[in-house]
């Protein structure tokens, strides 16, 4: 099989195994998607099993207390109605103290029997409210795991039909370059791509000269030394040719503007000449002054 042929298959499994890989990790995904619902469930059935124990505990203390309660009342009453049979201040000092204990027994008892009861009445409603929400929960949740359900249908489904492409297109290829190829999708999600002006546009690292050409020629199936994807050549196109020379730049670049800054530093140093050259008058005119002024001395001297 020519290389060409080789290639379009590359692509077009490259295409098949990217979404198969895709569909798989949904699958496997899938479940996570309801831990949260689920930890949350578990979290408001374990509160409401403390809390319906709490409860019983305390209906526990509610209903002992109602015994004692009843038994200081009857105690309280029994000696109320003692007090009409007494005959001496002895038998009445000891009765009124039986009865003024079971009072006080029974203030304590009923005033600690409606501080349990409040409790009990305080965690039924938790209890309630905590069983709504368990409710709401467990139906949110069932609704997600069936919507879930339907969904991980449609990605089987579809999972079969690329599995299918795949069988067609994968006995034609050579083993050992298909396990590769397939790593390399798994990691990277292309495995096959183009090299423009000796440029992988997979990592966009440019290849050594050599090799780029062995990938224009075709003959065999290459490896990016980069990224090891497996490299086909592509012609680059015309813009992106222009592009790649106008970054780099050209003599076409230059505008006159540049040039005639340098006629602009021609006509300095000329200045700075003719400068040179208006001081080396001015040297030799003075020597000349001097000159003169030596003369007249001398005529002067001979007159004397």
């Amino acid at each position: 099989m020519v290389t060409t042929e080789i290639f379009e298959k590359l692509k077009s499994l490259q295409v098949i195994l990217g979404r198969k890989y895709e569909l798989e990790a949904k699958i496997a995904d899938a479940p996570k998607q309801l831990t949260t619902q689920e930890e949350l469930l578990s979290k408001l059935k374990k509160e409401f099993i403390e809390k319906s124990n709490e409860y019983e505990s305390v209906k526990e203390t509610v209903n002992a207390l109602s015994l004692d309660l009843d038994a200081a009342v009857k105690t309280r009453e029994a000696g109320e109605k003692n007090m009409d049979n007494i005959t001496t201040h002895r038998e009445y000092e000891a009765l009124d103290k039986q009865i003024s204990e079971a009072s006080l027994k029974e203030a304590e008892i009923r005033k600690e029997l409606q501080k349990e009861e409040r409790k009990l009445q305080e965690l039924n409603d938790i209890n309630k409210f905590k069983k709504e929400m368990i409710d709401s929960q467990e139906k949110d949740l069932n609704e997600s795991r069936s919507k879930l359900d339907s969904e991980i249908a449609k990605y089987k489904e579809e999972l079969e039909g690329l599995v299918e492409e795949e069988k067609s297109i994968v006995p034609d290829l050579d083993q050992e370059i298909l396990f590769k190829f397939q790593r390399i999708i798994q990691r990277n999600s292309e495995g096959i791509v183009a090299v423009r002006n000796g440029v992988c546009t997979g990592c966009h690292m440019i290849l050594p000269a050599q090799f780029a050409n062995e990938v224009h020629e075709g003959d065999s199936i290459l490896f990016c030394p980069y990224c090891s994807r497996i490299l086909y050549h592509e012609d680059a196109d015309e813009d992106s040719q222009e592009t790649f020379f106008n970054d780099a730049g050209s003599l076409a670049d230059l505008s006159d503007d540049d040039f005639d800054s340098d006629s602009e530093y021609d006509d300095e140093d000329e200045e700075r000449e003719d400068l040179d050259e208006d001081s080396e008058d001015m040297d030799s005119l003075d020597e000349s002054d001097e000159e003169d002024d030596e003369e007249l001395d001398e005529t002067d001297d001979s007159e004397e």
